[in-house]
């Protein structure tokens, strides 16, 4: 057997094994698939991208769930519409049990014709949840990006914007001081 000197380590060798012993750690610490959502679930963010797809749909320019809103909507969901977690939650389920009772599928396995029957079941009978939805689905596409959505700024390149709007403070001009 070789015996390894403390000065026989290189780089390499001990990024390896850093490396291994981090996948290690890894593997014991999270056995199973993390969810990359904060708040929804794989279900919940199939049944909320169906819906949002009905309300913008893709044409030359990508579709809300492309677009980013789902992110958006679940990111805000931690944060300042958790008053909504409940409504978004009950609503999505409400959804897919429909879509199950009419067509024997889930809202997102459902063909685009059926979806937007559904979609607009919830306009009619599920009113508050579908104007919650469909609020947050514009402001997800058509906010600034900083907040999660608008991937690419492609909802401001639709509108022909050519530069993001002024955010924060950038609109001010704070060499002249404060006004008399």
């Amino acid at each position: 057997m070789q015996s390894t000197k403390i000065t026989d380590v290189t780089r390499r060798r001990f990024i390896a094994a850093g490396a291994i012993a981090g996948a290690g750690l890894a593997a014991g610490c999270w056995g199973r698939q993390r969810n990359s959502w904060m708040f929804l679930n794989e279900n919940n963010a199939r049944t909320l991208a169906a819906m949002c797809d009905q309300i913008i749909p893709a044409d030359k320019f990508p579709s809300a769930s492309e677009a980013g809103v789902l992110n958006y909507i679940d990111i805000q969901l931690t944060r300042h519409y958790r008053r909504h977690q409940k409504a978004y939650a009950e609503g999505l389920a409400h959804a897919d049990s429909t879509s199950i009772k009419r067509f024997g599928l889930p809202l997102a396995d459902a063909s685009p014709n059926q979806q937007l029957e559904v979609v607009g079941a919830a306009e009619k009978n599920e009113r508050k949840f579908f104007e919650l939805v469909r609020n947050h689905t514009m402001e997800g596409y058509y906010g600034s990006p900083r907040h999660g959505g608008n991937r690419d700024a492609v909802s401001w390149r639709m509108v022909g914007l050519s530069e993001p709007p002024l955010l924060g403070r950038a609109q001010y001009d704070f060499t002249k001081g404060p006004r008399s």
